[in-house]
């Protein structure tokens, strides 16, 4: 090839390189196409966020303008009221427990979803995922039928009636109510995730471990349990988010002695007015939903290096 030649094919590659056929393929990249995304939670979930946050250290007036100066007070306030405590700490144990309830209880729905047959995959999918076409009020109200306090609730009745318990039981408007509903709203958010992660373990792993003669449950703690950590932490951090930031359910079927903190921040913001304190709280739950997501990846990550390194 002739040098006039090369530098005809090099002034060519130099045109694609910088013409529009390079705008063009550059502007359908895929790192472009996150950007429309990015621009949304940009200007409609971080900036009011950190605009929130940043009225957690502002001090409101008489007149109700947020401004300066900035203080610290309203989150030793917090922690200092004895009733805001008792609201974290209830926030906390109710969204652990919540938790752990459904990871023990998505595991055997979850290896059925993997290893049943595709008609009963099919049917406990729809069962699973069917409930979030449904709002979550009128859930709640549902569960305000059926733990009513008295004989003329659902469960109550059944309990009577098969000669279980003489007196009505007071399940409604109490922590257990908090978690039994929101065990169910929040269920799918499991069982999905830690589905996917035992879609994706070689049975032939379990098998060679059932011939060498381990029982099952040997087998489900050395393999099964094991492998399905990611799907186990996506669930768990994502149930533990939702429970603790819930606030239908609590307000709906937990009642004035069953609050969380997403009720204190409504009260505080739409009852008393009291913006800064109401976003101290709004601070303290993001705070605390940001700690577990990170406990919790830390901890899968660790388990990861460990695997790799044996």
């Amino acid at each position: 090839m002739s040098d006039i030649a090369i530098m005809k094919q090099d002034g060519h590659l130099r045109r694609e390189a910088f013409g529009w056929k390079a705008i063009e393929r550059r502007l359908l990249s895929p790192g472009i196409l996150i950007v429309p995304l990015l621009v949304f939670l940009l200007f409609f979930f971080f900036i009011p966020a950190i605009r929130l946050m940043a009225f957690s250290f502002m001090t409101q007036n008489t007149q109700g303008v947020i401004g300066t100066p900035f203080t610290l007070a309203h989150y030793i306030r917090f922690f200092e009221v004895d009733l805001y405590r008792k609201v974290l700490w209830a926030t906390i144990r109710i969204s652990l427990i919540t938790s752990i309830l459904a990871a023990i209880l998505a595991y055997p729905v979850a290896t059925v979803l993997v290893k049943g047959n595709i008609v009963t995959t099919r049917l406990i999918t729809l069962i699973i995922i069917a409930p979030l076409a449904v709002s979550v009020v009128v859930r709640a109200y549902g569960w305000q039928l059926i733990l009513g306090n008295g004989p003329t609730g659902l469960l109550n009745y059944v309990l009577m009636n098969l000669g279980i318990t003489e007196v009505p039981l007071a399940l409604l408007f109490s922590d257990t109510a908090v978690v039994i509903g929101s065990l169910h709203i929040f269920f799918p958010m499991m069982v999905l995730p830690l589905s996917s992660a035992l879609g994706k373990i070689d049975p032939n792993i379990q098998q060679a471990a059932r011939t060498l003669g381990a029982p099952a449950w040997k087998v489900f703690l050395r393999i099964t349990f094991p492998l399905s950590l990611p799907g186990l932490v996506a669930g768990f951090t994502l149930v533990f988010s939702l429970a603790s930031a819930s606030y239908v359910i609590p307000a709906l079927i937990g009642g004035p002695g069953s609050q969380m903190l997403g009720n204190m921040v409504e009260q505080q913001v739409l009852a008393v007015y009291d913006w800064p304190f109401g976003a101290t709280i709004a601070t303290i739950l993001i705070l605390i939903v940001i700690f577990i997501n990170a406990v919790s990846m830390r901890l899968l990550g660790g388990r990861r290096i460990k695997a790799s390194a044996q």
